[in-house]
């Protein structure tokens, strides 16, 4: 059964936000997200916030697993309800991305020499190093208060991860870890009844679905023992593929903007390459808004204007 979330205009919630709603609009800012409309905070982050501070303590952190599609805005309300946890209630948290562990360049090179030429292109499942995530969180989950985790970085412009020197280190151990990705949460698509080509992609690169079921095959391996893992599985529901296309598209020209380094600017892609780019993930996508809602403990909506509809 789904969580149901403490209504905005509980006192807790209200007296939270007045708490720290001058460091949320602070951060948006210095992420180059402007105008935020103050029902976001109130309604969403302060409302998962206080729920979240309610469960009943344990030796290890909780984990949150934060799904949905390509720029549905995961890792963005993962900061800000990070912020709302550290400024309102003094607790200690940490996060990372699926993307922050993929496979180098080289790995998924051999991946599509060995396999299939598409596996060369990181996102879907196979293009990442799971191991890499789960030592990562059971560090933190059995960190004392001296442990230094190293939390892994990994440059999207570049196609790399930074040097190990640049990772976050984080001491001691966490109340809380978030983990986002875009199909986190994801099973295995059953084969019986295999779908044909979804769109120009597969049908000119992979028509006999190679690649699909090999990635379809990963997704049954350790990805599964990392999504077993969370304490609570959140997610973001967006009205269809088009909107994913259009989100990736902001979240492109959002990157754009937080970029000063002008050989990393010409990494940025086109509006062309982005709808391109996504139609890698468009048969895990569709299964990610129709089946997920199905099972996640919280579902947050998103409208056609990409504005939050509520709980």
């Amino acid at each position: 059964m789904a969580i149901k979330l403490p209504d905005a205009n509980d006192k807790k919630c209200l007296n939270l936000f007045e708490k720290v709603k001058k460091e949320l609009f602070f951060y948006s800012d210095s992420i180059n997200i402007k105008n935020v409309d103050q029902s976001f905070f109130k309604e969403i982050v302060i409302p998962i916030a206080v729920y979240l501070i309610g469960l009943e303590k344990t030796r290890k952190p909780v984990l949150i697993g934060l799904t949905g599609g390509q720029g549905s805005g995961k890792t963005t309300l993962s900061d800000f309800v990070q912020l709302t946890l550290k400024k309102g209630f003094n607790k200690k948290t940490t996060g990372f991305s699926i993307d922050d562990i993929y496979k180098s360049q080289r790995d998924r090179e051999l991946l599509g020499e060995e396999i299939h030429p598409m596996c060369k292109v990181r996102g879907v499942p196979g293009t990442h190093d799971v191991d890499l995530g789960l030592k990562t969180i059971e560090s933190l989950n059995n960190a004392s208060y001296e442990t230094i985790t190293s939390i892994p970085v990994f440059s999207k412009p570049l196609d790399r991860h930074l040097p190990e020197s640049e990772w976050v280190q984080f001491k001691g151990k966490p109340d809380f870890i978030f983990f986002d990705g875009w199909f986190c949460g994801a099973k295995p698509l059953s084969e019986n009844n295999w779908l044909p080509p979804l769109n120009e992609l597969e049908e000119k690169e992979d028509p006999d679905g190679v690649w699909s079921r090999w990635y379809n095959k990963e997704l049954s391996g350790d990805y599964q023992k990392l999504f077993n893992s969370f304490d609570i599985l959140l997610m973001i529901k967006v009205p269809n593929m088009e909107h994913i296309f259009e989100s990736r598209w902001i979240q492109e020209k959002t990157l754009e903007k937080n970029i000063t380094d002008p050989e990393m600017k010409k990494k940025i892609m086109t509006k062309e390459e982005i709808i391109h780019f996504v139609m890698h993930y468009e048969r895990l996508t569709r299964y990610v808004l129709e089946e997920i809602p199905k099972f996640a403990d919280i579902v947050l909506h998103r409208d056609k204007e990409f504005n939050f509809e509520g709980k």
